[in-house]
């Protein structure tokens, strides 16, 4: 019988965690989905830093910051290496991680034990091409540079809080701003993409949580968060230099939610219909075992919530 990772039938010391979480107006995902989860089944289905890359691929990455990119105070693109490219827009800036492609499996690998929801299987080999992430989850400070407000709930205490109570509608906007002001294609992770980046990529050590098989060393979690977010880049990073994979806030995912298939994949971007958004990593507000680098969930793209927010990716 597999396990289906219904909020409804959480312990009862979460159902009492997310009535506290009520009463501060602050909801996370799982209180919200706890009133209509029992109605939905979900479908059965360790040393960093990046090597530096030939002298070709310098010279690419160069010519990325060089074309297409404003002048002005508008925005700037700046290359600090073949692994790290950073952007500044209006003063503020943030860096984009390269994740050289390769092959992995992905979903309910064996150190995921007795975790692994039925959701995650079964696990299905994935070839990806290269590409960019974001060494954070997007900030406040960034939010409001390109967009003009801050929609989050925990503000006023520093900018560099990952920006929150964003829906995946809000993201996409904030996207096109973004790009317009970049000259760049950002977007939204795959699936896929999100899974291999907080393995570890090629350097992946096969850790549980994305960086360590401890999670308090790399998340803010529903045991150590103080029932709020934190500021980025405040626990150890992975395998890659990437920072809060695991925990602090969901972040969207451009694919559809669907079941996995048990073929090998090439650049999958999930099902070709359907409402209903991935997100991953775990938040703030969520047990441990939702924080893991194979658990996946979903939402409504009008969904907003204290817990969600995004990370960018950038194709090569």
């Amino acid at each position: 019988a597999s396990k289906k990772p219904m909020l409804s039938k959480r312990p009862q010391a979460k159902t009492e965690s997310v009535r506290q979480l009520s009463e501060s107006k602050a909801p996370t995902l799982e209180e919200t989905m706890l009133s209509v989860a029992g109605k939905a089944t979900v479908e059965a289905s360790k040393k960093p830093i990046l090597s530096k890359r030939p002298q070709a691929k310098t010279e690419s990455v160069g010519q990325l910051s060089e074309s297409k990119s404003p002048t002005g105070d508008t925005a700037a693109m700046l290359s600090s290496s073949d692994s790290i490219v950073k952007f500044t827009v209006k003063g503020v800036s943030f860096k984009m991680i390269k994740v050289q492609g390769g092959t992995f499996t992905m979903g309910a690998t064996p150190e995921q034990g007795d975790d692994a929801y039925s959701n995650e299987k079964p696990a299905h080999e994935v070839t990806l091409s290269s590409y960019y992430i974001g060494q954070t989850e997007v900030t406040q400070e960034l939010w409001t540079a390109v967009m003009g407000s801050n929609p989050s709930y925990f503000k006023g205490r520093g900018s560099n809080l990952p920006v929150e109570r964003v829906s995946c509608n809000d993201c996409q906007e904030f996207i096109t701003k973004l790009n317009a002001a970049t000259g760049r294609r950002f977007r939204l992770p795959t699936e896929a993409e999100w899974e291999y980046a907080a393995r570890g990529g090629s350097k992946s050590r096969g850790y549980k949580y994305s960086g360590s098989d401890n999670i308090d060393d790399v998340a803010w979690y529903k045991d150590n968060s103080d029932r709020t977010p934190h500021a980025v880049a405040t626990k150890a990073a992975n395998e890659l230099g990437i920072y809060d994979m695991s925990g602090n806030v969901w972040e969207l995912c451009q694919d559809r939610y669907g079941g996995y298939e048990k073929g090998a994949q090439n650049n999958p971007t999930g099902p070709s219909s359907g409402s209903r958004r991935v997100v991953r990593g775990g938040s703030w507000g969520d047990y441990a075992g939702d924080c893991r680098s194979s658990y996946r969930f979903y939402f409504m793209p009008y969904s907003r919530f204290s817990s969600f927010g995004l990370r960018l990716a950038l194709s090569e």
